[in-house]
């Protein structure tokens, strides 16, 4: 069986306070776009013992028995007669980039898993253990755009209204640690929501919609606010960093044109 697990960029992201249980809750909208993966399994012949996992594409430094592809295989595995499988996941998303490859990588996977063997799994019980793999893997279970609220799995579908607008997307070449964005983000309350800021013209969001991130991120990892300006000084009627980066993204009402040095971080363009 084959997929294409789709990348997602975050319009706005709010870190808001940090829970007991060491998690943050978020407030986000979540959007997919069709930057993706491929992945593709097969159960294995003959006598195999294990579970074989090729990747190829944009290198990634995890080990196969780290990928969320295996684990998410393995975590079926403990309720589910899933046989030994040989995986080939082909990376065009890359790693640490803020763009949820590793999340929708593992949300395909179990999605298709249920599929090819019939297995008989209520929604809830795939999205429970879809949040173990990941905060946003529920997200990619069913990626439409959304409101993401407690660690982002609490999904509620909105129309931010952006079908045929340009994205382009820029990464520097390098990851940004999760852990080490959340441990350096100031949580904060704000009055009014991300629902009610998106449904304002695209041209009003550069001074209503931002990503908590950016302020720790810019000052540690000046290049990516570098990227954020060229994008707008490319004509973006509205950008941001998606997640907690490295990748930024620019959106655009006409296809957008670059040249010189930005051409070297273009990791995507196409329409919404």
């Amino acid at each position: 069986m084959i997929s294409f697990p789709r990348a997602k960029i975050n319009l706005g992201l709010r870190v808001l306070e940090k829970r007991p249980d060491g998690f943050h809750e978020i407030e986000t909208i979540f959007y997919p776009i069709a930057l993706s993966d491929a992945l593709e399994f097969v159960v294995s012949s003959g006598k195999a013992a294990g579970d074989e996992l090729v990747i190829t594409g944009i290198n990634i430094k995890t080990r196969p028995e780290k990928n969320l592809v295996t684990r998410a295989v393995k975590r079926l595995r403990t309720g589910y007669p899933v046989p030994p499988l040989k995986i080939h996941l082909h990376k065009a998303i890359p790693a640490g980039a803020g763009l949820g490859g590793g999340s929708s990588d593992a949300a395909c996977m179990i999605r298709s898993m249920t599929k090819c063997f019939r297995f008989s799994i209520t929604d809830d019980e795939l999205k429970a253990i879809a949040l173990e793999l990941g905060s946003d893997c529920p997200f990619f279970l069913n990626p439409v755009p959304s409101i993401g609220t407690g660690r982002g799995e609490i999904l509620k579908p909105i129309n931010p209204a952006l079908e045929g607008f340009y994205i382009m997307l820029l990464n520097p070449g390098f990851l940004i640690s999760t852990k080490e964005a959340y441990h350096n983000c100031i949580p904060a309350r704000r009055e009014a929501d991300l629902e009610e800021l998106v449904a304002h013209p695209l041209s009003a969001w550069k001074k209503l919609i931002v990503n908590d991130f950016e302020d720790f991120v810019f000052k540690v990892y000046p290049m990516v606010g570098d990227l954020k300006r060229a994008l707008y000084k490319a004509g973006a009627v509205y950008c941001s960093m998606t997640g907690s980066g490295s990748t930024v993204y620019g959106i655009f009402a006409e296809k957008p044109e670059i040249s010189g040095k930005l051409k070297d971080y273009l990791i995507y363009e196409g329409i919404l």
